[in-house]
């Protein structure tokens, strides 16, 4: 069986799709969301978040949107929380939760989505492990297959990348109704783990001349706690 035949009766067409998804939809998958989309500019990908439990049509939270804001982000302001649903996930190549109990709630919506569900920092972790020549064994001409196919090899990886010691480093702290510090911390999370899974993409498209297993300087190295 060929490496990239997993997922290929579901294979999608047109641009690759990112879902993230945290509880409301007003801290956490917005800004991950965001910050995705800028790393990803110029490739053929949509980003766009949901929640579990969405306080629909309320906007990210005005701590977020200062943080968004310090980093140079944009599109934040329009932002409306939308409540998950079955058609979010089947549409999308990627779905990252911003807490294991997020990804339990989208494979128990989708079950046969889950090997494209992962939490954000699960994915960064998966992904700073992936080598050149995995990720060159991709006979895709275009760049969104080239994203796709990246996603099937970080997927190959479950089960042989060791856990963290203490599993709420798969999670992002929830900072919803907490201190400016907390807020801070759980961008500080949302971070490093973005800009992983960023250069992971980039990498694939561009050739992967750059990159290699541990290559990444953005280690995800920030703590985590808390429910989502």
């Amino acid at each position: 069986m060929s490496l990239f035949s997993l997922f290929e009766e579901e294979r999608a067409e047109g641009p690759f799709t990112i879902l993230t998804v945290c509880t409301g939809n007003i801290c956490r998958s917005p800004l991950s969301e965001v910050m995705l989309r800028k790393g990803l500019h110029g490739l053929p990908a949509i980003v766009h978040s949901a929640g579990t439990q969405a306080l629909v049509d309320h906007g990210m939270t005005t701590e977020n949107q200062d943080i968004a804001a310090e980093l140079g982000l944009d599109g934040f302001g329009g932002h409306r929380a939308r409540q998950i649903t079955e058609q979010f996930i089947r549409e999308a190549d990627l779905v990252l939760a911003l807490s294991r109990e997020h990804r339990s709630a989208i494979v128990e919506l989708v079950p046969r989505a889950s090997r494209k569900v992962f939490t954000l920092r699960e994915f960064a972790r998966l992904a700073r492990a992936v080598t050149r020549g995995e990720l060159g064994a991709s006979e895709s001409e275009l760049a969104e297959g080239r994203m796709r196919d990246a996603v099937e090899v970080v997927a190959q990886l479950r089960g042989t990348v060791p856990a963290p010691e203490d599993p709420l480093e798969l999670d992002v702290i929830d900072p919803y109704k907490q201190s400016d510090e907390i807020y801070v911390r759980s961008a500080g999370e949302i971070t490093p783990a973005v800009n992983s899974i960023v250069q992971l993409f980039r990498a694939a498209v561009s050739g992967w001349s750059d990159y290699g297993a541990g290559s990444s300087s953005s280690g995800d190295s920030g703590e985590s706690g808390g429910k989502a």
